[in-house]
């Protein structure tokens, strides 16, 4: 579906939004205002990440913006929608594949509060909005990373915990991943020479992501080397233990299995205390290993 937001207006450009396009009205619209064939079959590739590409009649740009997700989301398209935007002078074009409330707010915010922007103010405010959705996720990773920081020291559950902590690394590496790819978008609105406030703010928030995103994913990082690590112990602990039982009866093995071979002449089998004997033996034996234990210090 084709929209001109800025229809009725007295905006000096157009701004024209195509939500879930189809191949024949995109190809009207390409036609129309000279676009690229190659930067429309980029538009429409539902997993292309980030970029920012300077043509000779205009700017394209790919953004991709957080969108609800389930929990065990782990790839681009399942964590991000994608935002394409082709824009000169003249006109401001954006597609996307499903209706989006951040566009339709903006378009209320830009061109009926402020005024008719610039296109590349409301580039600018796209971009800002697109980062801004990712403040939320963010906050509930942080609170994900304080759960499981939570079950491995605190707790002695055993109930998996590496799962919800693959997921949450995953969103992380995909956040930031995208995050990367963003800031050659950010650097071109915001350039050294004709900066402005609103480009800074940009700049600033995209700078305020990528360090939030960046703790979140080494204090993952290390959450996972020490969980490994709690793991290793715990099984260590675990052998250690069974060793120990395992010299206890070693040599009271080896004695019941002496006594226990059928040979006819054995001559403690005819002891009238030969029972009583290995059994006082069995005691020392036992109490010899535990005190040598206590003595290394390994119980």
């Amino acid at each position: 579906m084709t929209t001109n937001l800025t229809a009725g207006t007295d905006c000096a450009y157009e701004w024209i939004d195509i939500s879930d396009p189809q191949p024949d009205e995109l190809a009207g619209i390409a036609h129309k205002y000279g676009l690229h064939e190659a930067s429309v079959n980029d538009c429409l590739q539902p997993g292309h990440l980030p970029k920012y590409e300077q043509l000779k009649n205009y700017t394209f740009i790919i953004l991709r913006i957080y969108m609800e997700s389930v929990k065990e989301a782990d790839t681009v398209q399942e964590i991000t929608t994608k935002i394409a935007v082709f824009i000169n002078d003249k006109y401001i074009i954006t597609i996307h594949r499903k209706p989006s409330a951040l566009l339709e707010q903006l378009s209320k915010t830009v061109l009926v509060e402020s005024e008719c922007k610039l296109p590349m103010h409301v580039l600018t405010e796209i971009v800002k909005a697109g980062l801004h959705t990712f403040d939320e996720p963010g906050q509930t990773l942080a609170e994900s990373i304080d759960f499981y920081e939570t079950q491995v020291f605190l707790t002695h559950r055993k109930t998996p915990l590496l799962k919800g902590l693959y997921y949450v690394k995953r969103k992380l590496d995909v956040i930031r991943r995208l995050l990367l790819l963003t800031y050659d978008i950010v650097d071109k609105i915001d350039p050294v020479q004709s900066s402005n406030a609103y480009s800074r703010d940009v700049r600033d928030l995209y700078v305020k992501q990528k360090s939030l995103f960046d703790a979140l994913s080494d204090n993952t990082n290390h959450l996972l080397n020490i969980y490994f690590n709690i793991s290793t112990q715990r099984t260590n602990e675990t052998m250690r233990l069974l060793t120990i039982f395992s010299v206890f009866f070693m040599p009271l093995t080896f004695i019941v299995g002496i006594y226990g071979m059928n040979f006819q002449y054995m001559p403690e089998l005819g002891w009238r205390y030969g029972y009583p004997i290995v059994m006082v033996a069995m005691v020392v034996v036992t109490i010899v290993i535990y005190t040598w234990f206590r003595r290394k210090k390994w119980m």
